[in-house]
C-alpha cells in the first residue's frame, strides 16, 4: 500500500495561524509576507499541565499578598523598570538586539541575587559552561549560590529546576529550548508557544520568578509568535546604539507596574553599571552656545529627564529635501516644520532638516515640541538658544503652545541641573511653583517662545533673520 504524501501547511511567523494555502497578508494579524511553508505536524494528544490553583474558587477579599513580597535586586534601575522588584511567580521576557547586553545584564542580576543568600539557576542554551565562566570572570563574578546549566531540552531543564528549587531562574534563550513531543525545530512557532506555556505553568505553580531572553528580528520586533508577548507577565526591551556606551531598559508590558519607566545603564569593562543621574549624563557633552541646540525636560514614567535636542538645516542639493529624525517622531517633526513655515514664516521647503536627540534616548511625548521648534529656528537663523534655558510645551497647528502634565517636576529637575530660565505654557502657569533660582517664562504662542528663547544677537555675527 502506497504511503500518503507528506502534507505541508503555511504558518504565520507572527501569530501562528495555519493555512493550507499561502497568503500574502495574514488574515488574523495583518502582517505582510509572514507565511512560511512547513511539514504538517502529526496529530498528538494534547497534554494537561495540571492546575495552578487546584481548581478552587476563592473570593478576592480572602486573597493575601503578605507572604509574596517582591524580590529586590541591588540594581535600583532594574527594580524601577519592573515596578519595584521581581514579583514571585512572574514570567519576564527580556529582549533586545544581538550584542546589546541581555546576557550580561541577566548574569549580573543572577550574581547579585545569589550574593544576597538566594539560590539562582542560570540556564543557557547558547553558551557552554566554560564560555559562561569566561564572561563571569570578566564581570568579576565569583558565583557562590549561582548554579549553571547548559541545556536545550526543556524536559531536562524542568527536572533540574525541580531538583534545585531556586529563588530565581534565568533561561537564555527561549528560542533555543525545545520539547521532544512537539514537532518542529527550536525557535519554531509551535516550540516557542509550548515551551513558554510549560515555563509559565511551572513558574506560577511554584511561585518562582523566571526571566527569559528573546531574540529580535531584523525589523527590530521580538522574534516568534505574538502570542509569546501575550503569555508572559512582563516584557522588557534593552535598547541603545551599539557604538554608544549607554543602554536603556524599557518596559513594553508590565502586569505589575507602569510601562513608562526606564532604566539607564552604562556598558563598561565590568558590565552594565547604573546611571543614577541620567540628566547629567545626557547633558555632559553639551556645548554652551552651540547653534541648533535646545534642552527639553521630558518625563519617562515618574522620572524627569533633561535631554539635548539638536537640529541642523542646510540648503538641499536635490529637488526633494531630506528630513531625518533620530529620537523624535518623524510625523511630529513634519508637523512642527509646517507650523514654523506657515505661522512663523521660516523657509524650510528648500532645506535638508536633521533632528537628533543626544544620548540615544527616544522621546515620544509632545512636551518636547517647543524645544524642537527652538532648535530648528536656531540653526536656520544661525542664532544660539539661551544656554541657561529649557523649554517645555506642546505646539498646536495654529502656533499656540499647549500645556503638558507635571510641569512642576520638570521645572524642579531643570533647576537642579543649574538652569536659570524655563519657558512654560501660560495655561500651566497656575500649577508650577518653580524652584528657587529659576525664572518661569509663560508663553501663549510659538512666536513668543522664539522671542524669549533666542540669545541676544551677537554684534560680530551677521545672523540670518
Amino acid at each position: 500500500m502506497a504511503k500518503s504524501p507528506l502534507r505541508t501547511v503555511f504558518v504565520c511567523q507572527q501569530c501562528g495561524k495555519e493555512s493550507l494555502r499561502w497568503f500574502g497578508r495574514c488574515p488574523d494579524c495583518q502582517e505582510w509576507n509572514s507565511f512560511a511553508e512547513k511539514p504538517q505536524d502529526p496529530p498528538h494528544k494534547l497534554q494537561s499541565h495540571g492546575s495552578i490553583s487546584g481548581g478552587e474558587v476563592t473570593e478576592l477579599s480572602e486573597v493575601t499578598t503578605e507572604d509574596k513580597a517582591r524580590l529586590l535586586t541591588p540594581l535600583d534601575e532594574f527594580n524601577r523598570v519592573l515596578g519595584g522588584g521581581i514579583v514571585p511567580g512572574s514570567l519576564v521576557l527580556v529582549s533586545g538586539d544581538p550584542g546589546i547586553g541581555k546576557s550580561t545584564l541577566l548574569l549580573q542580576v543572577s550574581a547579585l541575587v545569589a550574593a544576597q543568600g538566594h539560590k539562582v539557576l542560570y540556564v543557557s542554551g547558547e553558551e557552554s559552561l566554560h564560555q559562561i565562566k569566561i564572561r563571569a570572570d570578566r564581570l568579576k563574578i565569583e558565583g557562590k549560590g549561582l548554579y549553571l546549566l547548559s541545556e536545550t531540552d526543556l524536559e531536562i531543564i524542568l527536572r533540574r529546576m525541580e531538583d534545585v528549587m531556586p529563588t530565581l531562574t534565568i533561561i537564555d534563550s527561549v528560542q533555543t529550548v525545545h520539547l521532544g513531543e512537539v514537532g518542529g525545530v527550536p525557535g519554531s512557532i509551535g516550540q516557542i508557544r509550548e515551551s513558554t506555556l510549560r515555563l509559565m505553568h511551572w513558574t506560577k505553580l511554584n511561585q518562582i520568578p523566571t526571566l527569559i531572553t528573546g531574540h529580535v528580528t531584523k525589523e527590530g520586533a521580538i522574534a516568534g509568535p505574538k502570542v509569546l508577548e501575550h503569555m508572559v507577565d512582563v516584557v522588557l526591551y534593552l535598547e541603545g546604539d551599539s557604538f554608544s556606551a549607554y543602554r536603556i531598559l524599557r518596559g513594553i508590558k508590565n502586569r505589575f507596574g507602569s510601562t513608562n519607566e526606564i532604566g539607564v545603564f552604562e556598558m563598561r569593562d565590568q558590565g552594565l553599571m547604573e546611571v543614577n543621574d541620567p540628566s547629567k549624563v545626557f547633558l555632559s557633552s553639551r556645548s554652551r552656545g552651540a547653534i541648533g541646540s535646545a534642552v527639553a525636560p521630558t518625563l519617562e514614567g515618574t522620572r524627569p529627564l533633561l535631554v539635548e535636542i539638536q537640529a541642523l538645516t542646510t540648503p538641499t542639493s536635490f529637488g526633494q529635501p531630506r528630513r531625518t529624525a533620530n529620537g523624535v517622531d518623524f510625523n511630529r517633526l513634519l508637523m512642527i516644520m509646517a507650523v514654523l513655515t506657515k505661522r512663523m514664516g521660516l523657509s524650510l521647503s528648500n532645506q535638508d532638516v536633521i533632528v537628533n536627540v543626544a544620548g540615544g534616548l527616544r522621546i515620544s511625548e509632545p512636551a518636547a515640541d517647543l524645544a524642537v521648534a527652538l532648535s530648528l529656528a536656531s540653526t536656520l537663523r544661525d542664532r544660539e538658544v539661551d544656554p541657561d534655558l529649557v523649554a517645555v510645551g506642546e505646539v498646536g497647528l495654529s502656533g499656540e503652545v499647549r500645556p503638558v502634565s507635571q510641569i512642576e517636576r520638570r521645572v524642579n529637575e531643570a533647576g537642579r541641573q543649574g538652569f536659570t530660565r524655563c519657558i512654560v505654557p501660560s495655561a500651566s502657569q497656575n500649577n508650577p511653583k518653580g524652584q528657587k533660582g529659576i525664572e518661569l517664562i509663560p508663553v501663549d504662542s510659538l512666536r513668543e517662545a522664539l522671542q524669549a528663547g533666542m540669545a541676544p544677537k551677537p554684534k560680530n555675527r551677521n545672523a540670518r533673520q
